[in-house]
């Protein structure tokens, strides 16, 4: 299961039937991303394709009938109509048409009317509608996907046909189980099951061999685990997405002081970059211990490069040249980045914030983290943002110790001009599931649970900066080790529960995934097990935030009617 090549496949399998020549690829905004994130534009170029265009875009009106025309499109009313009026005038020789996922009827009708030149050779549903980002993980790109609560229609929309996709690249026709307590989650797979009834002809895959339980689609609300993706990381790609923000996978260094002019935007893709792929999920001193050795072989091979006193070696070095650059390109970009990690780590204290995270999130010991927030909050030393993670972390873990004083600490942050109006929001937000479970609160009674728990308190951790385990680790458990689920998570429509654990699991988050989920689910994988995390969007602590603050608008304040004064935001904040 590798999200990554089931892209490639479907858009390998465009191009090659459209046979050899000089081809162009037409793609609207969201496809752009799709087929960016699963190559590079040199491989396009390999392929035979010389020019990209947006369905959108303004064009010259010159006829260039040598060229084929591959259009890889979403199935919207807006690509349709934009599609309709490129057929009634056709630019191109022939055009070979994809949608990324199942078109109506009626708008097949629409574009063959519109063909009256029959300039169209191929017209295909292929099942692309969704980016790729690790070969385990996908995203819609949602960057919010509830109002009030409950989801946006469109949102909504999107997430649907996004997971149909997936679930069709796939060829499953998966069970459906979703997290018991949450509508967002109910709905979806709902809606999800209900496109699977209705194309029955698309999901007639055949059923597992040998009684064997189906693939499991498991759709999770984000507002069960909030404390996931307001913490500091220490892995490659999480860093980079937490203090650098990674967009499509592409990281802005335009702000950053002394970068290169051709480093100001870089790309990290694990398909053209093997020393990002082979380190995403390494901690921040593996990998300043694994860019030594990668700066100590470029140097070694740029030594030999000088070395030219024979014919041989001028050809050995015009043959060697190019790996020479691409190597010369990896080694500088990530000295960029990871010097870059180190400076903010230094600037924002983030060892000393991260530990203390780490402990409100792991550890219930109320007196002492009050202290050390308050300390850190007022001595300013910190980054506000930081100061608003703290905080809204402790609100959470204390929100109904005797003692709070979430009250206080809301005003050392609003002095120092902190958005302390997030808070009483983020109370707001997470869900009754959350505040019953994720500081363990309730009293387990479950005696399995109760072992396990004790066992992890008493191992202790090696790594006071990667205490925290997401809550998503502990479900996938619960799913490979095929223990009951019924209670935490039952199963849409009317199938049979399978006792036996599934061969491939689905995983899809409501309100967006993070990547140190995907480290969870990269670890299982590991193990021999196969599963693919998705989400509306991958979040950060500041994506997060901002989907917190959507989710939660016209929500009456019923958890934190106490934090009155901090329900609005002070003038002049966001």
């Amino acid at each position: 299961m590798n999200v990554i090549r089931a892209i490639q496949t479907y858009i390998d399998k465009m191009i090659t039937d459209a046979g050899p020549g000089m081809k162009i690829l037409m793609m609207d905004r969201e496809t752009i991303s799709i087929v960016s994130m699963a190559f590079a534009q040199s491989e396009m170029l390999q392929k035979e394709v010389f020019l990209f265009e947006r369905l959108d875009s303004v064009r010259s009106n010159e006829k260039l009938k040598y060229l084929k025309c591959i259009v890889f499109i979403r199935p919207t009313k807006d690509n349709i109509f934009m599609l309709q009026q490129e057929l009634q005038s056709p630019k191109f020789g022939s055009y070979y048409i994809y949608f990324s996922n199942i078109i109506p009827r009626t708008d097949i009708k629409i574009l063959a009317e519109s063909d009256e030149g029959e300039s169209v050779q191929d017209f295909k549903e292929i099942y692309a509608d969704y980016l790729p980002v690790n070969p385990n993980l996908f995203s819609l790109h949602i960057p919010t996907c509830l109002q009030a609560l409950s989801w946006n229609p469109e949102a909504l929309e999107r997430s649907t046909q996004g997971l149909v996709s997936v679930l069709l690249s796939f060829k499953f026709r998966p069970a459906i189980r979703y997290r018991a307590g949450s509508t967002a989650a109910q709905t979806l797979a709902k809606k999800v099951h209900e496109t699977i009834n209705k194309e029955t002809a698309l999901f007639s895959f055949r059923p597992p061999e040998d009684g064997a339980a189906p693939p499991l689609l498991l759709i999770l609300d984000r507002r069960d685990d909030p404390i996931t993706p307001l913490l500091n990381q220490w892995t490659y790609q999480a860093m980079v997405h937490e203090l650098l923000s990674i967009n499509k996978q592409r990281v802005d260094l335009s702000r950053v002081t002394g970068v290169p002019k051709d480093l100001k935007e870089v790309v990290l893709s694990t398909e053209q970059d093997e020393f990002y792929a082979n380190n995403l999920y390494a901690n921040f001193g593996e990998i300043a211990t694994t860019i030594k050795v990668l700066m100590d072989e470029f140097q070694k091979k740029a030594n030999d490069q000088r070395k030219i006193e024979s014919i041989a070696d001028m050809k050995n070095f015009v043959e060697t040249y190019p790996q020479f650059r691409k190597m010369s390109g990896t080694v500088t970009k990530h000295l960029v980045l990871i010097s870059e990690l180190s400076v903010q780590v230094g600037q924002q204290q983030l060892f000393e914030v991260s530990e203390l995270e780490q402990e409100i999130a792991c550890r219930a010991d109320h007196s002492t983290q009050l202290q050390r927030v308050k300390r850190l909050v007022s001595e300013g030393k910190i980054s506000a943002a930081n100061a608003l993670r703290l905080v809204l972390l402790y609100a959470m873990r204390y929100e109904r110790h005797a003692n709070c004083d979430t009250s206080g600490l809301l005003k050392l942050l609003q002095d120092r001009g902190g958005r302390s109006h997030i808070v009483p929001r983020m109370l707001e937000y997470i869900s009754t599931v959350a505040r019953q479970e994720l500081f363990n609160t309730v009293k387990i009674t479950d005696a399995v649970k109760l072992t396990r728990n004790l066992i992890k308190e008493l191992k202790g951790v090696e790594n006071v900066y990667a205490q925290h385990e997401c809550v998503l680790k502990g479900t996938l458990e619960e799913v490979i080790k095929g223990r009951p689920l019924d209670a935490q998570y039952p199963i849409m429509g009317n199938e049979v529960p399978f006792r036996r654990p599934p061969a491939e699991v689905i995983v899809f988050i409501v309100g967006g995934a993070t990547y140190e989920e995907a480290l969870a689910v990269h670890r299982y994988n590991q193990e021999g097990y196969r599963i693919v995390l998705g989400g509306t969007t991958i979040h950060n602590s500041e994506s997060f935030i901002e989907e917190v603050l959507a989710a939660t608008t016209g929500v009456p304040f019923k958890h934190s009617r106490s934090l009155q004064q901090f329900h609005h935001a002070p003038a002049g904040t966001a």
